[in-house]
């Protein structure tokens, strides 16, 4: 129903290592074309008049469709009544805070190294949140199931596929970030647990 992530993304720069969710994405080396990045900006000055209604529906979406995203979040993890969430507070913020990351995501466009590097930290800060590359396609595919209905007859395949192109690309590289931020972790470990004494060669 055009609802999911799929076809080719942007290239990314080479990853040092990917998980196996992630060997089988972006194996083609595409690009946004001029016409899709205009597509995407022009689409995106009507769905910004409804940001925070967009967020709310995508992330009420997400629960609904995976469930299991839901442990995640500390605040929703324990809610069954998806209705109560479409006045809360927090997931307003939080949708609000996601849209404000697609908004950045858009304006640099034009600017790959700023948007690489803005994707990579947030992978990295998703480590540290304990939230797996694996749920990261799942709010791209909510988002374009949630702003069809905003942009109406201005919604066509083309658009579409613009959209998932530029998701796929920032989801891969979030992966990224995440595995350097857990190699990074992993590494600091092993290197404090090197330096650490050996109690049972300092007993007298």
């Amino acid at each position: 129903m055009g609802c999911a992530i799929s076809g080719s993304g942007l290239t990314p720069r080479a990853p040092e290592k990917r998980d196996r969710d992630t060997e089988n994405e972006g194996d083609a080396p595409a690009h946004l074309s001029e016409h899709q990045i205009h597509m995407i900006k022009d689409s995106w000055r009507v769905i910004q008049e409804d940001i925070a209604k967009v967020g709310i529906i995508m992330f009420v979406r997400l629960f609904e469709t995976h469930p299991e995203c839901k442990d995640v979040f500390f605040l929703f993890r324990d809610v069954e009544d998806l209705e109560r969430l479409r006045t809360s507070r927090e997931l307003r913020a939080h949708g609000l805070r996601v849209m404000s990351f697609i908004e950045k995501s858009v304006a640099r466009l034009d600017q790959l190294d700023r948007l690489q590097t803005l994707a990579l930290e947030l992978g990295k800060s998703h480590y540290r949140y304990n939230a797996p590359p694996k749920y990261y396609g799942y709010v791209g595919a909510e988002f374009i199931c949630a702003v069809q209905p905003i942009l109406k007859d201005k919604w066509t395949p083309e658009l579409e596929q613009a959209w998932k192109t530029l998701f796929q690309y920032v989801t891969q590289i979030m992966k990224d970030g995440y595995l350097e931020e857990e190699r990074t972790k992993r590494n600091q470990m092993l290197t404090s647990s090197k330096e650490r004494p050996d109690k049972r060669n300092t007993a007298i």
